[in-house]
């Protein structure tokens, strides 16, 4: 089974992460700071790449987390290609193990937008939401960047 939830995806996720949840939100909300960035992601890539096209990322993105992270099987993508299911999560498992799904969400997602636009692309349409997204942690070694 392919694994878009590399490392280094799981690294952006992380800070991507950290960036929402260091948006003013109360501490008890920090395990929906995935959520939040994935519904950013939402509503500027699905001028990208449209509704449906959005929906069958995050789709194939929740699939592959579940693997992963069974409990998100309480959460499913919408027809707008939003997340449902997501303000009991924070009292159906602990903070940690929320995070942890919304880590692993938010890499496959992003692993799945490299695979099929590649590194450039995906990092450019990410910081068109996050300006301050840094490129090195995206850049595979490849091409270093001056």
């Amino acid at each position: 089974m392919m694994n878009a939830a590399t490392p280094r995806m799981r690294t952006f996720a992380r800070w991507l992460i950290a960036r929402e949840a260091a948006a003013g939100y109360p501490p008890e909300e920090k395990a929906q700071a995935a959520f939040r960035a994935c519904e950013k992601l939402r509503q500027h890539l699905s001028t990208f790449a449209g509704v449906a096209g959005f929906r069958s990322l995050l789709s194939r993105a929740l699939i592959l987390a579940k693997a992963e992270v069974p409990w998100l099987s309480a959460v499913e993508v919408k027809a707008d290609g939003s997340l449902a299911e997501l303000g009991s999560l924070d009292t159906q498992h602990d903070m940690d193990e929320a995070e942890k799904g919304g880590v692993i969400l938010l890499a496959q997602l992003l692993g799945l937008l490299v695979t099929f636009i590649g590194e450039a692309l995906t990092l450019r349409l990410v910081q068109d939401v996050w300006p301050d997204a840094p490129s090195d942690v995206m850049d595979s070694g490849k091409e270093k960047k001056q």
